[in-house]
């Protein structure tokens, strides 16, 4: 924190508004200059996005770190979360930029890289005791499973996160549920790092400053830049709890979203198992083409179905 003469609370306070200002002002200066999207033949009306700055994810994680860096209690484990966030959403960015989108293995192999060096972060800082919340029970977990389960977590995440952008909105509302339940759950049981809950504040903060250009009709989009750091940030928030478990209920829709889809292309792909025939994925893209969903109601039917998703998963919490 480089505000130390503040108390904590009005630190948060100031960290929040700093961070809603700072990316409102990273938008206005350097949208013109992001890659434009050029439009998306496989997905349902993707070719209006196309000319619109995409990429904006660099913006919003940009101004979401330096508020982080300013205004919360900033420690080594802090600062390498920060640093695996800002590396996460950079392979997206450098992808965005690109003119001829990166293969999927090489990005895969990043977001692995990635999702290595964070959980060698979180077991060196944090060590691999869990807790299943919904029981009140806790374990410790061999090191060699924790570190492998961590990184099939982080990896997932990263991924099915990436999946589920694709309307106006959507996926910046579902992480705002998904980051309010996990703060909320820290709350609840007690003994999680209040840096790190301010931290997710700061974030929460940054996407709703994001939102305000990205609500239909959006001006612009986060790309693979805020998708993946997104991912990475919500895997790391479920990792704070030491309840990874959480992962599953307060993120449900984001892991059918996007999950559907991965899991569609990687059976047909390496096991030759068709699934789910007749349903089009991401599911956000059912909704809209087969169900004739607008935009905003695919964006608020999912967020509410996340929220009571959420709302639930929190109640059943044993402190």
């Amino acid at each position: 924190m480089l505000v130390p003469f503040l108390n904590s609370p009005s630190t948060v306070l100031l960290g929040v508004l700093a961070a809603f200002v700072f990316t409102c002002l990273a938008v206005q200066l350097g949208s013109r200059r992001l890659p434009r999207d050029m439009g998306r033949e496989y997905a349902v009306q993707g070719q209006l996005s196309a000319g619109k700055p995409r990429g904006a994810g660099f913006l919003f994680i940009l101004a979401f770190t330096a508020a982080a860096l300013l205004f919360a209690p900033i420690s080594l484990e802090m600062v390498l979360y920060l640093l695996m966030t800002f590396a996460s959403m950079m392979t997206g960015f450098l992808d965005d930029c690109s003119s001829t989108p990166w293969d999927e293995y090489r990005k895969g192999l990043l977001d692995l890289a990635v999702s290595v060096l964070t959980i060698v972060t979180y077991i060196n800082f944090n060590g691999t005791e869990v807790r299943f919340a919904l029981l009140g029970k806790s374990w410790q977990v061999p090191v060699w499973l924790f570190g492998t389960l961590g990184v099939i977590l982080l990896w997932s995440a990263i991924n099915v996160t990436n999946c589920t952008d694709g309307v106006d909105g959507l996926l910046g509302t579902l992480s705002l549920v998904t980051l309010g339940s996990f703060y909320l759950a820290g709350q609840r049981l007690g003994g999680v790092d209040p840096g790190w809950q301010s931290v997710i504040l700061l974030m929460m903060a940054a996407i709703l400053a994001y939102l305000w250009y990205n609500t239909s009709p959006s001006s612009l989009m986060m790309g693979d830049a805020g998708s993946r750091a997104l991912g990475l940030f919500t895997a790391i928030a479920a990792l704070k709890t030491r309840d990874p478990f959480l992962y599953i209920p307060l993120a449900l829709v984001i892991i059918a979203d996007g999950g559907a889809g991965l899991a569609k292309i990687s059976l047909k792909r390496f096991l030759k198992i068709s699934i789910l025939k007749s349903i089009r994925t991401p599911i956000h893209d059912h909704v809209r083409k087969n169900k004739d969903w607008s935009n905003p109601q695919t964006v608020y039917r999912f967020a509410a179905v996340q929220a009571l998703l959420g709302f639930t998963a929190l109640w059943l919490i044993k402190g």
